[in-house]
């Protein structure tokens, strides 16, 4: 055999048995797909245009994926986002404050709903058996509300901007929904403040509006948060997702009656109200306010709630926006 046969022999040796380790070697890693955002949502409102992005294919048309973690009460979403189960959430500017006090672990990334001059997002509501039918009536009456959270906030802030000070606002703890109706229906509540839906079931079975924030929007409203790892290590996944919530929004407030399947699927409104409750035009792209932030991180220092200063602009972001 001569020496420039040998050479191919040896090269043809060598090729295959690098073919042959390839084929026995693990395979490369493929590119890796969509990346997944887990939110934890609680049965309100707010979480509708989530769905409808869902249903409607519209956060795969953007090329992210949501999982929802259904949980019962904000206390338990909360849990989850401390301890990075999920990754975003809704929820109010003063919790979103509580989680920041040490260090900033999450973000406001837009609106999810806000009270306007024709709806509302939260009623103080008085018993049918008080005979109280205006603000100006709680004067030194009980209300019924979440102690240190964004329901005793709102309550505050509409009955001062009615004119009434802070010794004529008492407020009783009644931290249950559920409970804060049944007393309120059966006079043990005189006044509460509930979120609608519920407050319009409440007024279904005789509650009498004494006040709603349609008065004073300002103070109203709920939030998208997501944790700031999340944010800084998918900026282009959060970005697809608010640009697939937008365009859910657009869906809703372009035909309102379009969507009782799926706020009956998710329990979103009571079922004595469906098919005729009137969904409320949901906020279009947004992120509250500085003033916003300030007046709730001045009430919630004065409650002892917070001891310092939060800066606005590294909690809330409108960077991800379509």
């Amino acid at each position: 055999m001569n020496k420039q046969n040998a050479f191919l022999i040896l090269a043809a040796f060598i090729l295959v048995f690098s073919l042959t380790l390839a084929a026995c070697s693990p395979a490369t890693p493929a590119a890796s797909g969509p990346v997944t955002l887990k939110l934890a949502v609680i049965p309100v409102l707010e979480t509708l245009p989530l769905y409808v992005a869902d249903s409607e294919g519209l956060f795969a048309a953007q090329g992210v994926r949501v999982e929802f973690i259904p949980v019962a009460s904000a206390p338990v979403r909360d849990q989850l986002i401390a301890s990075g189960e999920a990754d975003g959430m809704i929820n109010e500017v003063l919790t979103t404050m509580l989680n920041n006090r040490e260090q900033v672990q999450v973000q406001i990334v837009r609106y999810a709903r806000t009270a306007t001059a024709e709806a509302p997002l939260f009623r103080i509501l008085a018993s049918a058996r008080s005979g109280i039918t205006s603000a100006q009536e709680l004067r030194g009456v009980e209300i019924g509300v979440s102690q240190g959270t964004i329901i005793e906030y709102l309550t505050d802030r509409l009955l001062q901007a009615e004119g009434l000070s802070p010794a004529e606002i008492k407020t009783v703890a009644v931290p249950g929904i559920s409970d804060r109706m049944t007393l309120l229906e059966s006079g043990e509540l005189s006044a509460a403040m509930l979120p609608d839906p519920l407050s319009s079931l409440a007024i279904l079975q005789g509650a009498a509006v004494a006040l709603d924030d349609t008065s004073h929007p300002e103070y109203s409203f709920s939030t998208i948060t997501f944790r700031k790892t999340v944010i800084d290590q998918q900026p282009q996944a959060i970005r697809a997702f608010l640009a697939a919530m937008e365009e859910a929004v657009e869906m809703i407030n372009a035909d309102p009656t379009r969507w009782d399947a799926l706020l009956s699927e998710q329990n979103l409104v009571p079922a004595p109200l469906l098919g005729a409750f009137q969904l409320p035009p949901f906020a279009t792209a947004g992120v509250p306010s500085q003033a916003q932030w300030d007046d709730v991180l001045a009430w919630a220092k004065d409650k002892g709630l917070l001891s310092a200063d939060l800066a606005y602009a590294e909690t809330v972001t409108g960077a991800y926006l379509p």
